[in-house]
């Protein structure tokens, strides 16, 4: 298991190359839901997603290699693209076919290599093994790594550094290395905080495997919540576990809740894609109603323009 010392030492590692994100207060979510609601914009990281501080920490602690490799819905992959050009480090970040233009395009514009492979996550991963076992690359996956889920947690020593009487904080859920992160240093130094992760109802792997007790294999949907699809991985040995054992609460949405969380946040001047909004969706769902301070982690910006556009306008 991470604990709160990797936590803290990720925190130097990456001090300089990752954003410290403000927080805010939302008046109108605060109203909605009862008591104080802050959000951590972490989608104005740079590379638009928290995904650079995990993947910046993982690629600070290789030794020698070909290249970094990875399977990734795009915000992975566009992070660990980021860290590998600062590193001079060849980079080749395997997608499939689900990932959205402006992911791809964003991860080819920093330098790496991008590969679509097949309709799943899962499936772009057989190819990253490959890269890993037959060329040298560092696999560096998307969540199920110490150093990853160390260098997300440094999010929870910012929150509690800038709300520190936050009594919740809502996760966005996939496969658990933001959640996991948060929850042992947050619980670390808190340990009466609620983490409350918050995922769609279309393909949750996680949700589906802490049901099974297990983790199991779901089918890969279309979600607006791209940044939340993909498998957990059957030989999942860090994070399945870890949200099993640390998180307090699971929220399912469905898409119709998802866009109303997307066009909230863009009142209130924040882009985010759909993975960002799902706090913001639960608040107004009447889904989650503190306990407070509640902070919603934004976890990233990279939403499709024109997708953007169109859930706005169907308002």
């Amino acid at each position: 298991m991470v604990g709160l010392d990797q936590v803290l030492a990720a925190r130097d590692r990456i001090d300089g190359d990752v954003l410290c994100t403000p927080v805010t207060l939302s008046a109108a979510l605060s109203e909605r839901a009862g008591g104080e609601v802050w959000l951590k914009l972490e989608h104005r990281q740079t590379t638009g997603a928290f995904k650079l501080r995990g993947a910046t920490n993982a690629v600070a602690g290789l030794g020698e290699v070909a290249g970094v490799t990875t399977a990734s819905t795009g915000n992975h992959g566009r992070a660990l693209a980021h860290a590998a050009r600062a590193r001079g480090l060849r980079a080749v970040i395997c997608m499939s076919r689900l990932v959205p233009a402006n992911k791809v395009e964003a991860i080819r514009a920093l330098g790496a290599e991008a590969r679509i492979i097949g309709d799943s996550q899962d499936d772009a991963f057989v190819e990253a093994h490959c890269l890993a076992r037959d060329e040298g690359f560092a696999l560096i996956p998307p969540f199920d790594h110490a150093d990853v889920i160390a260098g997300q947690g440094t999010l929870a020593l910012e929150i509690l550094d800038q709300v520190p009487q936050a009594a919740a904080i809502a996760v966005p859920l996939s496969g658990g290395g933001l959640l996991a992160g948060v929850a042992a240093a947050a619980k670390a130094l808190r340990p009466d905080i609620r983490i409350i992760g918050i995922s769609m109802e279309r393909g949750a792997a996680m949700a589906a495997s802490l049901a099974a007790g297990q983790p199991v294999e779901v089918a890969e949907l279309p979600t607006l919540a791209d940044s939340l699809g993909g498998g957990i991985g059957l030989g999942n040995r860090l994070t399945f576990p870890m949200v099993r054992d640390l998180m307090d609460d699971l929220i399912l949405l469905t898409e119709d809740q998802i866009a109303t969380g997307i066009r909230h946040l863009a009142s209130e001047g924040h882009v985010v894609e759909g993975a960002a909004a799902v706090g913001a969706a639960a608040v107004l769902a009447g889904r989650l109603g503190g306990p407070f301070p509640l902070v919603l982690i934004l976890s990233g910006a990279n939403i499709d323009p024109a997708q953007h556009a169109r859930l706005l306008e169907a308002a």
